[in-house]
């Protein structure tokens, strides 16, 4: 009698055995060699664990401060900013396009005045700050560096990224600015300027996390981002900078969803994948070759319904960024598809890292799976199946063309419509939503940010605009203007601009009038 076939998301059957018969032989390669399928160190997590973030940011830069000393006092070893969505597109909070989004998603930055306050008491040579920013990197780069000089820092050992990501929010996400050429020039900018100002800065993220939330495969997060890294390196290199340069300061965020092999399989593909990418286009440093990456947990892989099975659900994630070899980790709050993490749900996602790195024994060796018949074979049907995609995108063009032309937007569209009829249909289970519901008497308090933000901020921004030197910003953004109409790159003004107050939608804006919106 035939037995039911079964498939990955990403539409890759699996057998119903793996054997030595029907499975591909093992890479021949160690961790930490060329093309790093099995990890990017030789020792892995036995010399040093990964960085556990929390993601974490809401309100006012005063209220995001307190929860920072509070994740750092339980063991973080690195932070992680999220900004609401005036800072990601570029508005002040007392524009009229900020009414009622003020320090919803994220906290709410205008000025330096709020990153000082954002970072009170935190010394920034001793953290690792990661900020989930985009169309705005550049500016809260800016605001992050002139807090660094204002603490007396040595720019040469802060460390930390900036997603810096733009054409994945073309492709999955929207909070874009400027049209897709010149947002690329901003980002070859950074590139420049960090090279040389601010060496150990990881200047960009390139995020398949965002794509997967927005509905693909495992497989066309991979293809997709990988892609998109391509058309930043190729970006990069038409402007005369160093592959073996810049390729060490380029970092990824993947997402790590609930299928276990699979997710491991994608990790290690993706690393080989790179590796290829980066030496075919003229890298000959192995280490501008090596794919290092964040993990967040599956965002979208949570439920409201029975929030606390999310606690299962992280926890396989959390095993699978760690067996597929992830640099850093961000864990999800079990409540977050109500609300806000609370501090109990922060906490606890916390300690999920924490039993896994110290009581599962998962990493104290490098690779655990690798040799496995069913994760070898499942890592290269992966590989397999991204790099077709990548060669679609490579004949449309690039990325760039790709996302211009509508392709990577159809394609994640298409995958989020199936999972989500395989739902409804019952074809797949979502515990607790679509099989063993239970009625639910108790829910979890959410944690909500008041309307009043709104203007706490507008009246920071109002004393802000009194007291600092006018005449020096307008001649700022004057200085501004001539450099983004030319090919200067914009980042030392930016800078400089950042530490004599100018705020965060008088420097997008300045640059709006240039470079136009992308609609």
């Amino acid at each position: 009698m035939p037995t039911k076939k079964i498939a990955t998301d990403s539409g890759i059957e699996i057998k119903e055995v793996y054997t030595s018969q029907n499975s591909v032989e093992s890479d021949p390669s160690l961790p930490g060699e060329f093309p790093f399928t099995r990890g990017v160190q030789s020792t892995m997590y036995r010399g040093k664990l990964w960085t556990m973030r929390q993601y974490a940011g809401f309100s006012t830069a005063e209220e995001s401060n307190k929860r920072y000393h509070y994740l750092l006092s339980q063991g973080v070893s690195g932070l992680s900013v999220a900004f609401d969505l005036p800072t990601q597109i570029g508005y002040n909070s007392n524009h009229p396009l900020a009414d009622g989004e003020v320090g919803k998603v994220g906290v709410a930055i205008d000025s330096l005045e709020d990153m000082e306050k954002l970072f009170e008491g935190i010394r920034l040579e001793n953290v690792s700050t990661s900020m989930t920013i985009n169309a705005t990197g550049f500016i809260l780069l800016a605001f992050y560096t002139a807090l660094a000089k204002k603490q007396g820092a040595d720019l040469k050992l802060i460390t930390g990224t900036i997603q810096n990501d733009i054409l994945k929010e073309y492709a999955a996400r929207g909070t874009y600015i400027y049209p897709p050429r010149q947002s690329m020039r901003i980002i070859t900018d950074i590139f420049e300027w960090c090279s040389t100002d601010l060496p150990k800065w990881n200047t960009i993220s390139i995020s398949g996390y965002h794509i997967r939330e927005a509905g693909s495969t495992a497989v066309q997060e991979i293809a997709f981002t990988l892609s998109n890294g391509k058309a930043y390196v190729k970006a990069a290199l038409e402007k005369g900078l160093d592959i073996n340069v810049f390729g060490k300061r380029l970092s990824f965020f993947f997402n790590a969803h609930n299928n276990l092999f699979e997710e491991v399989a994608k990790f290690r593909a993706a690393r080989r994948m790179w590796a290829k990418m980066m030496k075919e286009l003229g890298a000959t440093d192995e280490k501008a070759m090596m794919l290092r990456f964040h993990t967040q947990t599956g965002g979208s892989t949570l439920t409201a319904q029975q929030p606390l099975n999310n606690i299962s659900r992280v926890t396989i994630q959390t095993l699978a960024a760690v067996m597929g070899g992830t640099q850093s980790l961000h864990t999800n709050g079990y409540d977050e598809a109500l609300s806000l993490p609370t501090e109990e749900a922060a906490k606890v996602a916390l300690r999920t890292q924490q039993i896994v790195a110290y009581e599962s024994g998962v990493p104290d060796t490098a690779d655990p799976l690798a040799g496995s018949y069913f994760v070898e074979t499942l890592t290269n049907e992966v590989e397999k199946a991204a790099w077709q995609l990548v060669e679609k995108i490579d004949a449309l063009g690039g990325s760039v063309a790709a996302i211009e032309e509508g392709f990577m937007q159809n394609e994640i569209a298409s995958s989020a419509y199936r999972y989500q009829q395989q739902i409804e249909s019952g074809e797949k289970i979502s515990v607790g939503v679509n099989k063993f519901q239970t009625e639910e008497l108790n829910k979890p308090p959410g944690f909500k940010i008041d309307d009043s933000i709104q203007k706490l901020q507008t009246a920071k921004i109002e004393s802000l605009m009194q007291k600092r030197d006018n005449a020096k910003v307008a001649a700022l953004l004057k200085e501004l203007t001539e450099a983004a109409e030319g090919t200067k790159n914009i980042m030392p003004i930016v800078v400089r601009a950042a530490e004599n107050y100018c705020t965060l939608g008088e420097i997008a804006d300045t640059l709006r009038k240039v470079f136009g919106e992308y609609r």
